[in-house]
């Protein structure tokens, strides 16, 4: 396949499956196959395009006729081929798990479109090779996240979408205003252009204010302290499929976009900026693993982790050090696949119980024992739990911490390990191991039912499958440890040294 389409696809192909989903509006059965026929190519392109970026080097291409910088830049290096790859995963498993589990009223009002415009808007922002174009990805993203999260109408859903929203749009204005600014200064918004432009600035100081600009708008959206109260107040209220997409690729775009902008454009002043990103990262690990171990719904408790462990996938930018990106890289492949199956898994647990309230669940290990080994899996490898995923980018972290005598941070990070472990067991212990109370006969009236999927064996084994592939995946991630290392490794050498992205795009080749 040619390269120039490889680039191109992953946009494509979601942007003519939600056509295609709209035009077919009256047909749910329709819908469901051209999204999974959708997703599975998204996926499908998505490996390519790594095999592509891993034997033949970094890929760019150029829309209209343009050379960069004046065009619109579409780049692929191992960080964001990697993220397009994931992006389609995820997206296939969850398309997966909603045959199963989503209710006919969302998917008679846009969910499989919208979810498709959705995983357009994380691969666009992952490819782009120019700063306003992500911007508009990033736009692009928040109007399908948002519909997706107010879909159904219940009062909770609008309050979260309401907090959900209008932080990111102050995000949103924040990076605008950084991007005029930006372009005033530079005169021009392509990231290789801006890479070799802004080394040759000799204004310090407005390049600091820029990139604490970028700081703030790309840290809301990632979740960062102090900038992360919007997530655990929205993530739990929409539908479980939701909960996982959002967990898995949304903030992480956020801390794609912190990676690119602090490794290619703000390393003038690495002793403020990243000394700044560093103390962040600590303080995001602490406050969000705090929030987590006194959570009592399981799906605010899985939010908080979110937070928390976004600290450790900004560590290693701040350390900006190889060992310390790649990390950094690994942590981000490991947390994408665990934290969306633990949301699918959570899925299940209302499916059974009835509720996410952790005092009304209990006797799952007895009634469904594939379940509790299905969940001990990402939960022990969210933990840090040899050898399992999460172990591997979390040594690396700490070595690399050691290695900058950041001891503080190896601290914290090894402390924010053990309250993960202990948030993790305390799910187990409420949901699985005790026994079930006895209130929690019959379903919760805390949502309606319209919210519910159908209790059937064949929509508990439609659900199961993605949810045990995602666990193989995680043993794979862990077992496999050197290969995924060896990858994470060399997308770090292309971040730590942006010669090559800017030769690419800037001289069309490869």
């Amino acid at each position: 396949m040619d390269v120039k389409a490889l680039l191109v696809l992953p946009i494509v192909l979601p942007l003519a499956t939600a056509a295609v989903c709209y035009m077919t509006w009256r047909w749910r059965q329709v819908q469901r196959l051209v999204g999974i026929a959708g997703a599975m190519g998204l996926f499908a392109v998505g490996v390519a395009l790594l095999a592509v970026v891993w034997t033949q080097g970094i890929q760019s291409a150029q829309m209209g006729g343009w050379q960069a910088p004046f065009g619109i830049t579409i780049v692929a290096d191992l960080l964001s081929a990697v993220m397009v790859c994931l992006n389609g995963m995820m997206g296939l498993a969850v398309m997966v798990y909603s045959l199963f589990s989503m209710d006919s009223g969302r998917e008679s009002h846009g969910y499989y479109p919208l979810l498709h415009i959705l995983l357009m808007g994380v691969s666009g922002a992952f490819l782009t090779g120019d700063i306003f174009n992500l911007y508009v990805w990033f736009e692009v993203l928040l109007i399908a996240s948002f519909v997706l999260m107010c879909l159904g109408g219940e009062r909770a859903q609008i309050e979260g979408g309401l907090k959900y929203v209008t932080l990111n749009l102050v995000s949103s204005a924040l990076f605008l205003a950084a991007v005029g600014i930006l372009y005033g200064e530079a005169g021009t918004l392509n990231i290789a252009d801006l890479a070799v432009t802004l080394r040759e600035s000799g204004q310090i100081e407005l390049v600091d204010t820029l990139a604490m600009l970028f700081l703030v708008a790309f840290g809301i959206k990632a979740a960062i302290f102090p900038l992360f109260f919007w997530l655990p107040a929205s993530y739990h209220t929409p539908p479980a499929a939701v909960s996982a997409i959002f967990s898995g690729l949304l903030t992480k775009v956020g801390v794609y976009a912190l990676i690119r902008v602090f490794t290619m454009l703000f390393i003038q002043d690495l002793a403020y900026t990243h000394t700044l990103i560093l103390w962040t990262a600590g303080l995001t690990m602490v406050i969000g693993i705090l929030g987590a171990v006194i959570q009592e719904d399981v799906r605010r408790l899985l939010a908080f982790n979110i937070v928390s462990h976004i600290g450790y996938m900004i560590m290693g930018l701040g350390l900006f050090n190889p060992l310390g990106l790649a990390g950094s890289i690994y942590y981000i492949v490991h947390h994408i696949i665990v934290i969306t199956n633990l949301f699918l898994i959570s899925g299940l647990i209302f499916h059974l119980r009835g509720s996410y309230d952790m005092g009304k669940l209990g006797g799952l290990y007895v009634a469904r024992p594939a379940l509790a080994i299905l969940f001990m899996i990402p939960a022990l490898s969210l933990a840090g739990i040899p050898p399992l995923s999460g172990f591997f980018p979390k040594l690396a972290l700490v070595r690399a911490g050691l290695e900058s005598e950041q001891y503080w941070l190896v601290v914290a990070a090894l402390a924010v390990g053990i309250l993960t472990l202990y948030s993790v067991i305390k799910v187990w212990n409420e949901a699985f191991w005790r026994p079930e109370p006895a209130a929690s006969e019959g379903p919760s009236s805390e949502i309606p039912d319209a919210a519910r999927p159908e209790a059937t064996s064949r929509a508990m084994w439609g659900t199961f499958l993605p949810v045990g592939v995602l666990a193989a995946m995680t043993l794979v991630l862990g077992l496999a440890a050197e290969p995924v290392f060896d990858l994470a490794a060399r997308a770090a050498e292309q971040l730590l040294n942006p010669e090559g992205y800017v030769l690419t795009v800037l001289g069309g080749g490869t």
